[in-house]
């Protein structure tokens, strides 16, 4: 066997390695063969991207009064409760995603995305798109009133958050999520300000499947090796961000 074949030979068995010890390919490769739909009918191409950057925040905010968004997110994208998500500050790209995983009954699993299927066939891309900066126009959010998080519970979880777990495969929440928890291109979500209610039970969600929006199973993989514990303390981390 001479060098070339060798490292031919290296070269494929240590792809193969990392294919079987990577969760993302895993994922991937068991719904492709199980001819499962794909999570999302969202596709990040360029010209993808640019459409969503394109979109009109003044529309979008007359879309958000027309639509009676504010019922549920709030006028300044600040949800009065935790029952709904902030939107101030969101990543445009994600919004725009999220409204169509809604549209296209990709979002599932719960009344609230009921409700949020429903208003996904009143808009169109275009709409979507201007709803889209229009939230992100605003800074990241702050509790709202009532709403408090622990400092001290948030504090236990910070190793995870910047260090990860190599043990359990887990890279460091802000690898994704960046160290302000603002999120970055092209679709992973700000965290910062998110309440802990709504921060656990999306995470709970994505640990049983009845979320299941999220590319490679990304975040469902994630949460099944989580403990509630970690996930409790991550809500309380990421709610005190942007505590004035």
């Amino acid at each position: 066997m001479n060098n070339k074949h060798i490292k031919t030979v290296v070269g494929v068995a240590g792809l193969a390695a990392a294919m079987m010890i990577s969760p993302l390919f895993a994922a991937g490769h068991e719904a492709a063969v199980a001819g499962k739909a794909p999570s999302t009918n969202v596709a990040w191409t360029a010209e993808q991207v640019r459409f969503v950057a394109q979109g009109d925040k003044t529309r979008g905010a007359q879309l958000s009064e027309s639509l009676f968004c504010a019922s549920c997110h709030g006028n300044a994208g600040v949800a009065p409760s935790s029952n709904w998500p902030s939107l101030a500050g969101q990543r445009a790209e994600y919004v725009f995603k999220m409204l169509k995983d809604y549209k296209d009954g990709k979002r599932k699993g719960s009344h609230a995305a009921e409700i949020m299927t429903a208003e996904g066939q009143l808009v169109t891309d275009q709409d979507m798109a201007d709803l889209a900066q229009f939230y992100a126009s605003f800074p990241l959010p702050s509790l709202p009133e009532g709403v408090t998080f622990d400092t001290a519970m948030g504090e236990q979880i910070t190793y995870l958050v910047r260090r990860g777990d190599g043990k359990r495969l887990l890279a460091p929440c802000q690898s994704c999520h960046v160290s302000n928890g603002e999120g970055q291109a092209t679709d992973t979500p700000a965290l910062a300000g998110q309440t802990p209610e709504y921060f656990i039970k999306t995470m709970q969600d994505y640990k049983t499947g009845a979320r299941s929006n999220d590319v490679y199973s990304r975040m469902r993989l994630i949460a099944k090796v989580l403990t509630d514990e970690e996930i409790v303390q991550l809500a309380h981390y990421y709610a005190g961000m942007t505590a004035k």
